[in-house]
């Protein structure tokens, strides 16, 4: 059985090896209380810089969970096509679905995106409440699929304030469009993947990508969800240039 993985907020390094240290207090919890880990079971530790730890279970008490750290493996597993996700943002679950398939599939980073037909999105505290829980389950994903580095998830933009600022190559997927994926040369790096909402882009948002050289491209005969479109395409571009293979 593989050892459960946990991502904890600690300045670990290969130094900490021989070390017992207290596991934070979410992490405790999901070990001991979630799935009643014992002492002596194994987990691993990751802390998003890079690399896991082996632990294991010293002590397991309610308000006291505590590991010996056994040994540092500095292992990536990143993808070696980074890719940027600008995915217009979608109705709560679609938008959880969308961000946990695209870190599971190795998104570099996600920008969520205000469209003419996106979701919307609260203002204020409530708007910085979603985005923490994005962040939130963009960890945890990386917790089950095994990455040690957490993709970033920046403050949500206007569809023109972020093409503004991209310097990069880019994707659009757009039903109807002549091209296709497998017609496109591999685009250089850094790259962004734009996804729109439920009823597509606008006309005059395919326009201002394309007039940032993006490639309009069709994803099949059938229209796709938008959060199917995200993991359809991230697992298709990691198929053709990444490390689906």
């Amino acid at each position: 059985m593989t050892a459960p993985r946990f991502l904890v907020p600690l300045e670990l390094s290969p130094a900490s090896v021989g070390q017992t240290i207290l596991l934070p207090a979410a992490a405790a919890h999901h070990a001991v209380r979630v799935l009643r880990l014992a002492v002596g079971d194994a987990l691993t530790l990751f802390n998003g810089a890079g690399g896991e730890y082996a632990a294991t279970l010293t002590r397991a008490e309610r308000n006291d969970a505590r590991v010996r750290i056994e040994s540092f493996d500095p292992v990536e597993r990143e993808s070696p096509m980074p890719v940027t996700l600008a995915q217009s943002i979608a109705a709560n679950d679609a938008m959880d679905y969308a961000v946990r398939k695209a870190v599971e599939l190795g998104v570099a980073a996600i920008q969520p995106l205000v469209t003419e037909r996106s979701a919307p999105l609260p203002a204020g505290e409530r708007a910085d409440k979603r985005l923490a829980h994005w962040k939130g389950i963009a960890a945890a994903a990386c917790e089950q699929c095994g990455r040690n580095r957490i993709p970033e998830i920046s403050v949500p933009l206007a569809w023109n304030d972020w093409l503004a600022g991209w310097k990069g190559a880019g994707i659009l997927l757009v039903p109807g469009a002549h091209a296709s994926l497998a017609t496109l040369p591999r685009p250089p790096l850094p790259v962004a993947l734009a996804i729109g909402p439920e009823g597509g882009f606008s006309e005059r948002e395919i326009d201002a990508a394309r007039s940032k050289a993006f490639h309009a491209v069709s994803f099949g005969p059938r229209v796709l969800r938008t959060e199917t479109a995200a993991a359809a395409a991230l697992a298709a571009l990691q198929t053709l240039w990444g490390d689906l293979r």
